[in-house]
């Protein structure tokens, strides 16, 4: 439920949904279809686009329902997975990884951000390009990838923000920092 609750907003706002799930004794596939659509967007609420949440999250519990659909064994495939409404490369990348310990890398807004700051890729580089730079690179591994992910949401929180903390960030090169923290600037242009 989580990985679809955190699409478009900040994991605080999913946590707090997914924690009103659980007061409200929703924890499992069935217990989410036998909810009325209206109460499940208000428990979802805080998640933001609710209404179209709880569509999701109803649709993916009909996938997980099935006997066995919640055991590593009984993990669906990554096609399966994006075949639903609802669920693009990194929702389903991230109920594979965290979900059924599968090692498939996630790649977020915050790996993309990180990435094109420090020239890896540029501003259209397509997810798939993005995850196989880190399949290529690092040994497939699940509590790697999840470590590896934790560092970056960690980095990106702390230094590397949409308005970044240049100042005390410890990567470089970074083409932002570059021409002097403005995204406006082209790097090597001239400061004034």
């Amino acid at each position: 439920m989580g990985a679809v609750l955190t699409q478009n907003t900040a994991w605080t706002n999913a946590a707090a949904a997914l924690a009103r799930l659980r007061e409200a004794g929703v924890r499992v596939p069935a217990d989410v279809m036998v909810l009325s659509h209206r109460r499940l967007a208000g428990l979802v609420r805080s998640s933001g686009y609710f209404n179209q949440k709880a569509k999701k999250l109803k649709a993916i519990a009909v996938l997980f329902s099935r006997p066995g659909a919640l055991t590593p064994a009984g993990a669906p495939s990554r096609e399966a997975l994006l075949s639903h409404w609802g669920i693009g490369p990194e929702t389903a990348d991230s109920i594979l990884l965290y979900a059924f310990h599968l090692p498939v890398f996630v790649v977020d807004a915050y790996t993309r951000r990180i990435l094109s700051r420090i020239g890896l890729i540029g501003s259209g580089a397509a997810y798939e390009h993005i995850q196989a730079m880190f399949h290529d690179s690092l040994e497939r591994n699940t509590a790697l990838y999840n470590e590896y992910h934790a560092l970056i949401v960690h980095h990106a929180k702390q230094h590397c923000r949409v308005r970044p903390e240049c100042t005390t960030c410890p990567v470089k090169p970074c083409r932002h920092r570059d021409r002097g923290g403005d995204p406006a600037r082209p790097a090597g242009a001239p400061r004034s």
